[in-house]
């Protein structure tokens, strides 16, 4: 259902109109999100309004010399503030630090594996036997677009080149096969998990397999709406999950600390162990050769908790070095419209 197409339902009581990117993973996790509600809810309705957001139409320019995380989100909470919308279903890992004045996340829930992965290439699969990052020989070229990928795996296998690449999973796949150039992608684990194609994960990536730590919020789904709207809000909190929520707060925290985005290599990890959350997180220059690491380890029990934690595994990597590293990169960033 595309936004050219089918004006939002007249709202009601009982009418919930729920908007997002018109992507098939967006459309996908929309569903994911209704079809929790519909089941606590049965007697409500959320028809599901997609559209394509500038960063949807602009699949040129590479993902670190856009302005910002915005604009794949503020035309939809353009929608929401105007009342067009009820609630606005993200990837958490899409949604700017800082959102716009009248607009809360209302839930934070379902996050799947939020791990990075490498795709290789069918033909080196099989005529080759590669299966994973370190089976590459020199100079093979991976895909991805993502600074905080680039800079990681820079650290880890310096003798690997990049390309540029952007769109939806299909098409990422697709380009992947007929590009000669191409040896394999990153994708992240939660997409291809959530459309049905993680059989084409060759290697999953972590800290301790591949040394890579994904981004802020990755893996897990926000539903946005207005603050103060006790209707949908009352709604949503039907499905919240609170480890999820708080684990998310912390990666949030610690992000807007450090003032990182789509062009800032800021990597984390959180896990939960028994009750208390490890925290990992990493700040790396774009070659690669610096980098900061932090690890945690504390229990936390509420928003504000989480917040204040955040900020300490923050203010801890500046401490040692990673404000020098983000100094560094801020300076080179070209000046938003000049890309």
């Amino acid at each position: 259902m595309s936004e050219e197409t089918n004006a939002p339902t007249e709202r009601g009581a009982t009418i919930i109109n729920v908007g997002t990117r018109n992507s098939p993973l967006a459309m996908a996790q929309a569903e994911l999100v209704v079809a929790t509600l519909q089941a606590q809810f049965p007697d409500y309705t959320f028809p599901i309004h997609g559209m394509t957001t500038t960063g949807d139409r602009d699949q040129k320019t590479a993902l670190y010399n856009f302005g910002g995380k915005a604009l794949w989100t503020s035309q939809l909470e353009e929608r929401l503030v105007a009342n067009e919308l009820d609630l606005v279903v993200h990837c958490l890992k899409d949604m700017p630090t800082a959102l716009p004045e009248g607009c809360v996340i209302g839930a934070i829930t379902t996050r799947e594996d939020p791990r990075d992965t490498l795709v290789l290439k069918k033909e080196l699969v099989e005529s080759k036997g590669y299966k994973c990052l370190a089976d590459l020989p020199d100079g093979s070229v991976i895909g991805t677009s993502s600074i905080r990928r680039i800079a990681q795996l820079r650290r880890y296998y310096p003798n690997l080149h990049f390309k540029d690449h952007r769109g939806n999973i299909q098409t990422r796949l697709r380009k992947l096969e007929e590009d000669p150039e191409l040896s394999g992608i990153i994708l992240a684990a939660a997409g291809l998990q959530r459309m049905k194609l993680d059989g084409h994960i060759s290697q999953f990536l972590d800290l301790d397999n591949g040394g890579i730590l994904y981004a802020v919020g990755q893996g897990a789904l926000a539903v946005e709406c207005r603050a103060g709207d006790e209707r949908v809000l009352s709604v949503l909190r039907s499905m919240e999950e609170e480890k999820v929520k708080l684990g998310c707060l912390v990666e949030r925290s610690l992000m807007r600390t450090l003032e990182g985005g789509c062009s800032v290599p800021i990597g984390v990890e959180t896990t939960w162990i028994e009750d208390k959350l490890r925290v990992r997180a990493t700040v790396v220059s774009i070659d690669g050769k610096e980098s900061v690491d932090a690890e945690m380890l504390e229990g936390v029990s509420s928003p504000e908790a989480a917040e204040e934690y955040g900020q300490r595994v923050a203010l801890n990597l500046v401490e040692r070095g990673a404000g020098k590293i983000l100094d560094a990169i801020n300076a080179k960033r070209p000046a938003p419209g000049t890309a």
